[in-house]
């Protein structure tokens, strides 16, 4: 169980963070963007760590609160329910 709830973890982190490099693509290119909702509905399925990273890997949305706080606390709660399994079994 806990190879999979790891491994669910890192896929949707992957997936988030390809995301924020795509949003960020097409905002220098002024095109159609990802949603904020979407972003966020990824980061609450697991991917927030992915999101942390890509938002300062690429610079994106680094300067919304919402992200800025957002995102590094929905993955503090994250870590925080990995840990707690790990230590539980």
């Amino acid at each position: 169980m806990e190879l999979a709830l790891i491994s669910y973890i890192a896929v949707m982190s992957i997936i988030l963070c390809i995301f924020m490099y795509v949003d960020k693509s097409k905002a220098k290119k002024h095109e159609w963007r990802i949603s904020e909702k979407s972003l966020f509905t990824l980061a609450i399925l697991g991917g927030a760590c992915g999101g942390v990273l890509g938002m300062y890997l690429f610079r994106h949305k680094t300067k919304h609160n919402s992200f800025a706080f957002g995102f590094p606390l929905i993955a503090a709660i994250h870590i925080y329910i990995v840990v707690r399994i790990f230590t539980i079994y």
